[in-house]
């Protein structure tokens, strides 16, 4: 059976008999074929020890410390992802030497950007870590897993702020209207609606910093991370922001210890190289049925490692990034836009009954609600002066408190 392992090196393969050799079997197979010292070895089914720094770092991993656990022990069988940290510097052999010109064949200008392109794993994201308001993200997982089961796919676009060390805060999650199946994921984008919510971003002081979607049940038992689809409209989005920063975040359930299901948020980085190569043409936009899903095909050669080849394995692309969490200025207590229930201002009189001992502002500090009421508003002055009033947590004019309780009554 085969394992892959990741390193800094980004994802290699190592051949093994069976899931019930131990740790310490396994370390001797990494250093019989990748070359690393079994006493430089640091081992885990967590993907975070990629990011340890130092040795104490790495002395946080411990599910893999004991030398006689079996693989099997671990939930590893053929196809699973080990990480790896090592101590020192590796020899990586080079690619065998085909000379050019008269004494071999003569090198295009296709072959000459090929080597030029160089399939690396990103060690470092750009952004620091990613932090969820915990009232976004959980009304975001609660109904992929309660209304929906994880069995069609689901997504939206995060919204919030980023700071000068790069870290990102997430403080709504706003979903377009689209189509998700079991495998696939088709956005049905507005740009009408997406005005809206841009202009009430503008007024919040937020911006857009990132996609979130659900992978579904079925997923879950395929061995790999992103599938060849989900790297291409992540790569897409994070192009089309322009921002550094852009965070792809990926929510789905987990077999746990006792046997049942837990909800698992995993935050990535498109890499740099991905996102050139998706800027660029290089991917094959059309997939067939029976691809591989872990691996995304190029039109053209690519150098990974030592070797020119059209398929790159997903990981290659992906850079982890830490998730926090955090309470936000805004609730989300307001039904959510483009789910199977139509909000309208019923909705809104309900919301505003239901809250009538807070203040107004804080009536109407929900992005969701603000999106309803900007359908009525005017785009370039109304809908951001409301929401910088959120914003600021300040006095709403007393003309837009009219109104909204208006709008409110004529439900």
């Amino acid at each position: 059976m085969m394992l892959r392992v990741r390193s800094r090196d980004g994802l290699e393969r190592v051949s093994i008999e069976s899931p019930q050799i131990t740790v310490s079997q396994l370390k001797t197979i990494i250093q019989s074929q990748l070359r690393i010292p079994i006493d430089n070895q640091t081992l885990s089914t967590n993907q975070n020890l990629l990011l340890a720094k130092t040795p104490a770092d790495l002395l946080k991993f411990t599910d893999m410390a004991s030398p006689s656990t079996p693989l099997s022990a671990l939930n590893l069988s053929h196809g699973s992802i080990v990480f790896l940290a090592y101590e020192g510097e590796r020899t990586v052999s080079g690619p065998v030497f085909n000379p050019a010109g008269s004494f071999g064949r003569k090198m295009t200008m296709d072959d000459l950007i090929a080597k030029q392109m160089r399939v690396t794993r990103q060690e470092n994201p750009h952004c620091e870590l990613v932090s969820f308001d915990r009232d976004c993200a959980n009304a975001f997982q609660n109904y992929v897993n309660e209304t929906l089961a994880f069995a069609v796919k689901r997504a939206g676009f995060m919204f919030g702020t980023v700071s000068e060390v790069g870290k990102v805060e997430v403080d709504f999650i706003y979903e377009p209207p689209q189509q998700g199946t079991e495998e696939n994921l088709v956005m049905l984008r507005d740009p009408d609606e997406e005005k809206l919510v841009e202009a009430i971003a503008m007024g919040l002081g937020m911006r857009r910093v990132g996609f979130i979607f659900t992978q579904t049940i079925s997923q879950d038992k395929k061995d790999y991370t992103l599938s060849n689809r989900e790297v291409l409209q992540a790569a897409e989005f994070h192009a089309e922001s322009g921002l550094k920063e852009w965070v792809t975040a990926v929510v789905k359930l987990e077999v746990n210890e006792d046997g049942g299901a837990d909800v698992h948020f995993e935050a990535f980085q498109m890499s740099d190289v991905c996102v050139r190569l998706f800027k660029e043409g290089w991917f094959v936009t059309e997939i067939a049925e029976d691809a591989d899903p872990k691996l995304s095909m190029m039109k053209k050669d690519v150098m990974v490692g030592v070797k020119d080849t059209r398929e790159v394995d997903n990981d290659f692309f992906l850079v982890v990034v830490k998730i926090f969490d955090h309470q936000g200025p805004l609730s989300t207590a307001f039904p959510i836009e483009n789910r199977n229930i139509p909000v309208t201002l019923r909705a809104l009189k309900n919301h505003l009954d239901r809250t009538r001992s807070l203040s107004f502002v804080k009536r109407i500090s929900d992005f969701h609600l603000l999106l309803l009421l900007a359908r009525f508003l005017d785009l370039s002055s109304d809908v951001p002066a409301l929401a910088e009033c959120a914003q600021r947590q300040s006095t709403v004019p007393e003309g837009y408190q009219l109104l909204i309780e208006s709008l409110a009554a004529s439900s």
